[in-house]
């Protein structure tokens, strides 16, 4: 089979591999697409993900396919199913999984980080972390259950949500997108997100429903919100994000900085508007929900999915000789249905 192999740091190759062969309690997958996002490009340049890294490895958490044989414990799949993959692996032993902290496993593993991932014809997957794909949700849509459920997740760790909120969104990328959704889906109507540019702005205020957005290399973020997401991960959209807030309000670091950078916060307001500021990292148990979403019509990806690539082409937008804007997916198998 054929496998994109990161041989090292910023380097990867195309091999021609041996189909491994399921454990006792796993399924063999026939990759379809697989999602790049930011994790991968932080891994491919040396920097950890949910976990480090280690090459040789085969990339790729973000996966749909189809079940091409089973390990002999495995009771609820069989060839042909057509499933996604949540990537992370819990070890269900460690203090934090017995307190249900299970994002900060000890001995965390995940598919497409610390054991070989989608960007393979072929990959294994524990059946724990295996999920059917209904039929009305396709395989190229299936790919980003994983990104989903990481904003499902963030939901899930929320104190209180009402209708009444007026949410603010910093950054109006792929995860952005799916935030906008997500936040009318849990019941907040008013929803202001801010970007870069003009064209894009005004095409997502129409496709995403959003109440007003905001152009912030032009003009400042008005007023202030209950709900505020960060999903950019810069130390100057940190500090707006804790900036623009209303007493009570929570808000949530999505985007991912650089290890050791660090913003600053008026500490006295924190403590005056009484805020909760907290991280939201990975997707424990979030793939029931993210399915049911996506099935629902609720949330919707394939209109966000700008680009489709080859195995080859991978490298290219990971090092930036070939950048692409927007979401990226691997048609790795795009004939699976």
């Amino acid at each position: 089979m054929k496998a994109l192999v990161m041989t090292a740091k910023q380097q990867m190759e195309i091999e021609e591999r041996e189909v491994p062969t399921p454990k006792d309690d796993e399924v063999l997958v026939e990759t379809a697409y697989a999602g790049i996002c930011g994790t991968d490009n932080a891994l491919f340049n040396g920097l950890p993900g949910s976990a480090d890294a280690v090459p040789p490895i085969v990339l790729g958490h973000e996966n749909s396919g189809v079940v091409r044989a089973v390990g002999k414990n495995v009771k609820n799949f069989k060839e042909g199913d057509r499933v996604a993959v949540d990537p992370n692996i819990y070890c269900g032993k460690c203090h934090y999984c017995h307190i249900g902290l299970y994002e900060e496993c000890e001995n965390l593993s995940a598919v497409g980080v610390t054991r070989d991932g989608g960007l393979e014809q072929y990959f294994t997957a524990p059946e724990e972390v295996t999920y059917h794909v209904p039929d009305a949700i396709s395989l190229k849509a299936a790919c980003s259950m994983e990104p989903i459920s990481c904003g499902v997740h963030t939901m899930h760790i929320t104190e209180d949500i009402q209708p009444s909120m007026k949410a603010l969104i910093i950054g109006d990328g792929y995860m952005a997108k799916l935030f906008a959704q997500l936040l009318r889906a849990y019941g907040i109507q008013d929803i202001t997100m801010t970007g870069r540019h003009d064209d894009l702005l005004a095409q997502e205020k129409e496709q995403l429903n959003l109440t007003h957005v905001v152009n912030t290399t032009k003009e400042d973020i008005p007023g202030n919100y209950d709900f505020v997401i960060e999903a950019v991960g810069k130390p100057e959209t940190q500090e707006q994000a804790v900036e623009h807030t209303n007493p009570g309000a929570q808000v949530f670091m999505f985007g991912v900085g650089a290890p050791g950078q660090t913003f600053s916060m008026n500490t006295y307001e924190i403590f005056k508007k009484q805020l909760t500021v907290k991280g939201s990292m990975i997707n424990p148990h979030a793939f029931v929900d993210s399915i049911a979403l996506l099935e629902s019509g609720a949330v919707k990806v394939e209109p966000f999915q700008a680009n489709v690539i080859s195995l080859e082409e991978v490298e290219g937008v990971l090092d930036h000789s070939t950048p692409k804007t927007g979401k990226t997916i691997v048609a790795v198998n795009p004939n699976l249905k």
